[in-house]
């Protein structure tokens, strides 16, 4: 039945769409965000004005969804998590695991996605995961514990992450910095300004701090 009900949920025009999710779900959408043709019921979703969310794109299993001013998630994402408060044996070790992903302010997920919310997942203001399929894991089975295993992902401020990229958990993209195309990003990495390249992705060489892309004022590239 409620599977049913999101179904006629997401047919509704946008406007009385939006005006039942946010009465009847309790999400908050600022007037001036929108959600397409596309299947996005985490527990709690929070988008502030000119947020968006392209067609065909699935959200499910998160506890939260949070999408700064003009931040965009573009069309056919599936962007999923191991939900918390089940009861599961898996990652019962992690009481306070966090199944979100956080947009910030004029940051971009563009088309053709995966993204794994089982641990929090955040793109820092301005950021880019730009290109297609890129894929976000934040977890995998611990092989020395035997146990299903979730660490968080961040990639930070004006950031560019190039197509076909894999982030794993613990994953960490500096602010002001790049990760090239086809890259495998596995580790916390700290220094800014530097393109970020490989498998596994390595320092390859500094980034000027003058680069228009890391200073400018929408998050929309022309």
């Amino acid at each position: 039945m409620r599977m049913l009900a999101r179904l006629f949920v997401v047919f509704l025009p946008w406007p009385l769409r939006r005006w039942v999710l946010n009465a009847c779900y309790g999400y908050q959408l600022a007037p001036g965000s929108h959600v397409g043709f596309a299947w996005v019921f985490p527990r709690r979703l929070v988008m502030a004005r000119g947020a968006r969310i392209g067609h065909l794109t699935v959200v499910k299993g998160l506890d939260l969804l949070e999408m700064g001013e003009q931040s965009s998630i573009g069309r056919l994402n599936w962007i999923s998590a191991f939900p918390t408060g089940t009861g599961s044996p898996h990652f019962a070790h992690l009481p306070n695991r966090r199944a979100e992903l956080s947009l910030e302010e004029h940051s971009a997920l563009t088309n053709r996605h995966i993204v794994d919310c089982t641990e929090r997942v955040t793109l820092g203001r301005f950021a880019t995961l730009a290109g297609f399929r890129s894929q976000i894991l934040t977890h995998s089975i611990d092989l020395r514990m035997c146990r299903q295993d979730a660490r968080p992902v961040r990639i930070g401020r004006y950031c560019f992450v190039g197509t076909a990229c894999t982030i794993l958990g613990g994953g960490n993209l500096p602010d002001h910095s790049v990760l090239g195309a086809h890259s495998l990003l596995n580790k916390a990495h700290t220094t800014p300004y530097r393109l970020y390249a490989g498998v596994p992705a390595t320092a390859i060489r500094e980034l000027s701090s003058d680069l228009a892309y890391f200073s400018r004022d929408q998050g929309f590239v022309t």
